[in-house]
């Protein structure tokens, strides 16, 4: 489901903007989205979005891939900067093979990192190849 379809207040009138979806988009309207990589291959599912409540930005985005009915699913924290919004498709793309995905430092839903720890963001964004800026 898009989030033209989840947008239960009406927020996303087209008022001429020219960029990929509106200017600013509701959080919740993205759960559930979908995640490709650039060959159009699945990687996952976008679960969470985190906020970097210091700097008031969003940092990352939990993403699934795998298992069935959440049983078996693998998370990934991925920059929010290493995801583009795919407007025509309805869904969020990376610039990353599957099998690197498949390999990605995740976690299961019982064992959630230390989002916040410098060393663990350092890390994640070193494997994505994007900047662990606060």
């Amino acid at each position: 489901m898009s989030y033209e379809e989840r947008d239960a207040y009406g927020m996303y009138v087209d008022r001429g903007h020219k960029g990929p979806g509106p200017e600013l988009m509701g959080a919740d309207t993205l759960i559930g989205d979908h995640v490709h990589n650039l060959k159009n291959e699945h990687l996952g599912t976008i679960k969470e979005i985190m906020i970097d409540m210091a700097s008031g930005k969003v940092a990352y985005a939990v993403m699934s891939s795998g298992g069935v009915m959440s049983i078996g699913e693998k998370l990934f924290a991925v920059p929010w900067e290493a995801l583009t919004l795919d407007t025509v498709n309805k869904r969020f793309t990376m610039n990353i093979d599957k099998d690197r995905i498949e390999n990605a430092p995740g976690f299961d839903t019982d064992h959630w990192p230390n989002m916040a720890n410098q060393t663990w963001a350092t890390e994640v964004h070193s494997y994505y190849g994007t900047s662990a800026s606060r």
